[in-house]
């Protein structure tokens, strides 16, 4: 296949922050590679390929958190509408950004290699989540992270910290907050790592559903654009978030709810873990699963059914659609 194949130019939508753009930008090099254009190891986009950056709603919102303002398919649809319009022939989210289920006549064309998925504890003044005094304060705009924060330290105060990576270390370091929490794979991506204070165990602290893979969407109909993304794709990432996914759909999630999920293929087969929280940590409901690789998705949903089963009814109170 060769770019003359695809639609000149090939449009990549992409939200406007720096993380969003590295990733735009690491996608636009894979497919460069696949097709045979640019240099796979340098800064811009291949000859051909346009990265089109858009500002969502949800970059707009930085006053509340977005489970107060319709959830996560806010950083979409925008990028959803320029596919669906023929503005744009791929769309790169961050695949925890994703809701729970796409608008038709779009999918998940394929995911890159998966970056860290643990989360890093940031913070001038303690080594670590445990190391923070009583009554510290911690930033976040997720409710799943809050919900950890609070079952490991229920001791600790957890308050709304939005904005993009570069805004919530500025307020850090400002003293707005005494720790916050970042994905370890943006920090990676953006050559941050250095700012992380320690990097959370998967077992203190599950990650979010996809939280470290980056997810290509595009048109159903789009064959060709969909065969160039496979032809790239990750097939470990991408079995493990149809596994993860399988898991909050069944749970119906939403960023109201704190839900976690976690799954990687191991000697020839894949584990997931799951979890679902009450936002102040008290209640928590985990499921695991192993199978066959091929057994991804079933064995997301069984986890899903298990804790719907388990759960108490005021933890399934605001079950509604994606997760954070």
């Amino acid at each position: 296949m060769t770019l003359n194949s695809l639609p000149t130019p090939l449009v990549i939508a992409t939200r406007g922050s720096p993380l969003a753009l590295a990733q735009a930008r690491e996608t636009a090099r894979a497919l460069g590679g696949v097709l045979g254009i640019g240099d796979p190891l340098g800064d811009s986009a291949p000859d051909g390929i346009v990265i089109e950056a858009m500002r969502t709603t949800g970059d707009l919102i930085q006053d509340r958190a977005l489970s107060e303002a319709g959830g996560k398919g806010l950083f979409t649809k925008e990028l959803d509408a320029a596919l669906l319009e023929g503005r744009a022939h791929l769309a790169v989210h961050s695949a925890k950004d994703l809701p729970t289920e796409l608008p038709p006549g779009l999918v998940i064309a394929g995911c890159l290699p998966r970056e860290d998925v643990r989360d890093a504890f940031i913070s001038l003044t303690a080594a670590s989540l445990a190391a923070l005094p009583a009554g510290a304060v911690v930033g976040t705009a997720s409710l799943r992270r809050q919900a950890q924060v609070l079952r490991l330290r229920p001791d600790l105060a957890v308050t709304l910290l939005r904005g993009n990576v570069g805004t919530r270390l500025q307020r850090l370091h400002e003293g707005a907050v005494d720790a916050t929490l970042l994905a370890m794979a943006g920090l990676n991506r953006l050559g941050l790592a250095n700012r992380a204070t320690a990097a959370i165990p998967v077992a203190d602290m599950l990650p979010a559903i996809g939280q470290g893979a980056i997810a290509i969407v595009a048109r159903e109909a789009d064959e060709g654009v969909r065969e160039a993304v496979a032809r790239l794709a990750d097939r470990p990432t991408g079995i493990a978030l149809e596994a993860e996914r399988a898991f909050l759909r069944v749970l119906d999630g939403s960023c109201r709810t704190p839900i976690a999920g976690y799954a990687r293929l191991t000697d020839g087969g894949i584990r997931f873990d799951g979890l679902l929280l009450s936002t102040d940590g008290r209640e928590a409901v985990a499921a695991s699963r192993e199978g066959a690789p091929e057994e991804a998705r079933a064995l997301g949903e069984d986890a899903g059914r298990e804790v719907l089963a388990r759960a108490a009814p005021a933890l399934l109170a605001h079950r509604a659609g994606g997760s954070s």
